[in-house]
């Protein structure tokens, strides 16, 4: 599928910003062939080469997904959070957005026991199994249980390992990335002009810190998951 079968335009993705790279300093050798120009010292996309790639990204996302295959959201960067998370429910696929938990991957087995601990402990307080414990120790499990809460909360109901995962920030999340390629994870990935595309299968060249620029690439990534999936309904 071509870039205009996802809609995407060069115009709006400069206008959400997806065109800005770091400054000139921080380029990385790889990343060049990616960038088209400087501005105030700060490297510049090739939106057509972005469009290009980007559409290679969700062809790959939306056959996967059609055929019935599992995807995660890995975006852990402080002012992505938000955003990652929404998209992810949205879509209805596990998601990351607190600090990776080395593993996760690579150790599925032992961060599954952790996962099941502490879906176990909510529902043993939701059924008031707690209640023969004394006052601290039951302010003692609700503290662990938030704690739990906010490391697995996104990754609870991903029974096996993903087929591909998304990484919205693949400097901050670069052991995912490495995670990935290990256990044969496909890798779709925003990539900055700061980093080294070569770990990523389907690479995304653009800004991966704006909030307009990954709020323009999650939506089109959702659009591709959520149409995907009724068209996986459809064949059945």
């Amino acid at each position: 599928m071509a870039k205009e079968d996802f809609k995407l335009s060069a115009e709006e993705m400069e206008s959400a910003g997806v065109n800005f790279g770091h400054k000139v300093s921080k380029l990385h050798p790889k990343m060049k062939q990616y960038v088209s120009g400087i501005k105030n010292n700060v490297q510049i996309f090739d939106l057509e080469k972005t469009a290009v790639e980007f559409a290679k990204a969700l062809s790959f996302i939306s056959k996967i997904v059609s055929e019935g295959k599992s995807i995660i959201f890995v975006g852990t960067k402080i002012q992505l959070r938000a955003l990652v998370q929404t998209a992810a429910e949205e879509c209805g696929v596990p998601y990351v957005t607190e600090r990776w938990l080395g593993g996760t991957f690579t150790n599925f087995e032992t961060i599954q026991k952790r996962v099941n601990y502490f879906k176990d402990l909510e529902r043993k307080r939701g059924d008031r199994e707690l209640e023969k414990y004394t006052k601290k120790e039951r302010l003692d499990f609700d503290r662990e249980i938030a704690i739990l809460k906010t490391k697995f909360e996104g990754v609870r109901d991903m029974s096996k390992l993903p087929d591909a995962v998304i990484i919205f920030g693949l400097d901050k999340d670069l052991t995912c990335a490495k995670e990935a390629k290990r256990k044969g994870i496909k890798i779709i990935s925003i990539v900055d002009t700061n980093v080294n595309p070569d770990i990523v299968d389907y690479p995304i060249p653009a800004n991966d810190d704006a909030i307009s620029s990954v709020r323009y690439i999650l939506e089109k990534v959702k659009d591709a998951i959520i149409s995907s999936k009724q068209i996986g309904k459809d064949s059945k």
